[in-house]
Order: structure tokens, then C-alpha cells, then sequence
């Protein structure tokens, strides 16, 4: 099975969780249109079926959002496109004086394969708060470095991968695939 992504960093954090119930992941880098929508759902089914139009085989596609609440959830399913604009510092200068740091990740991995009607979709979320300055830390990419899960004092950039396996909202959905996927693959 192949995870259609361009991001090494999401790769392996699938690889680990998927490694927990003995599934192997192959990256296949290919370029989808995103579509704009407010539903990551609707966004992963669109790209996962992008995907397997160009090439054919059993896929995955992750997508993910950050929905801060003091900022009407902001940036939500844009998340990728606001970090490449205007980064975390500029996320924190939204947030100057916001005393709600409630914030919460979001995570939708959708699988396609010829055995499908339609593509199927696993969500993981994780609650946290954006913290108030850039943790640097020695792993982690885009908002990692200032979102802290709920029940860690560490942001996700300060933490291992596989301490981020432990709570991340990625993780949750790769683990909600996984536990499917085997069941699935016992009656096809």
C-alpha cells in the first residue's frame, strides 16, 4: 500500500504507527489538486481520488487542520497554505493578547483502492493550546512548534516521533486505518 504524499515528515510518522500492526507503507510522491473546502474529509476523498486515478493502485492520502478557537477556528483545513504565508510567528501575532489558547489539531486519512466503491476515511483529533512563543525543538514541522497537547508540557517539535505518536491527531487516524484496513483485507 502507498501514501500519496510529498511530506517525508508525515510519512514517517505513518510508517511508525502503521509498523504497530505489522502494515508497510511505501511513499508515493504525485501531484493533486487540493480542492478548497471547510471538510478535511472532503478534501482527502477528492485528492485520494485524484490519486488513484493517475496511478491505479491501493492508496492513502492524509490531510490536516489546525482550528484555533479564539481565531473562529482559523486556520482550519488552510493550515498548510497560512503556515507557508505567514509561519508561526505570524500565527502568534494574531494571537497578541488572546488570552483562549485553545486550539486543536485534526487529522483525515483516506484510503481508495479498485475493491471500493468509495474512498473510506479514519479522523484523529488531538486538544492543545498554541503556545505563546516558538518552541524550537529537534523535530516537527509547520505548527508543531507552537501547539502543546493537552496533558504534555512539551510542544509537538520537542517531542520525539514516536512521543508525538502518542498523542498526535495523525497518529489517531493512521491507528483507525490500521485497525480497518485488517479487518478489510480478511474479507477481500
Amino acid at each position: 500500500m502507498f501514501f500519496a504524499t510529498k511530506n517525508f515528515n508525515k510519512f514517517r510518522e505513518a510508517c511508525m504507527v502503521l509498523r504497530e500492526f505489522n502494515l508497510s507503507l511505501g511513499m508515493l510522491k504525485i501531484k493533486t489538486l487540493e480542492i478548497q473546502s471547510e471538510s478535511l474529509e472532503e478534501i482527502a476523498k477528492a485528492s485520494v481520488l485524484e490519486a488513484f486515478e493517475k496511478c491505479g493502485i491501493p492508496l492513502i492520502v492524509e490531510d490536516a487542520g489546525l482550528f484555533i478557537e479564539a481565531l473562529n477556528d482559523f486556520p482550519g483545513p488552510y493550515a498548510s497554505y497560512a503556515y507557508k504565508t505567514i509561519g508561526n510567528r505570524g500565527l502568534l501575532r494574531l494571537m497578541d493578547g488572546v488570552e483562549n489558547r485553545k486550539a486543536r489539531f485534526q487529522s483525515v486519512v483516506a484510503y481508495f483502492s479498485p475493491d471500493l466503491e468509495t474512498p473510506v476515511c479514519f479522523k484523529g483529533e488531538i486538544v492543545g493550546e498554541i503556545t505563546k512563543e516558538v518552541r524550537k525543538g529537534n523535530s516537527g514541522f509547520g505548527f508543531d512548534p507552537i501547539f502543546k497537547p493537552q496533558g504534555s508540557d512539551k510542544t509537538f517539535a520537542e517531542m520525539s516521533i514516536e512521543e508525538k505518536n502518542m498523542y498526535s491527531h495523525r497518529a489517531r487516524a493512521f491507528r483507525e486505518f490500521a485497525k480497518w484496513y485488517r479487518s478489510f483485507k480478511r474479507i477481500v
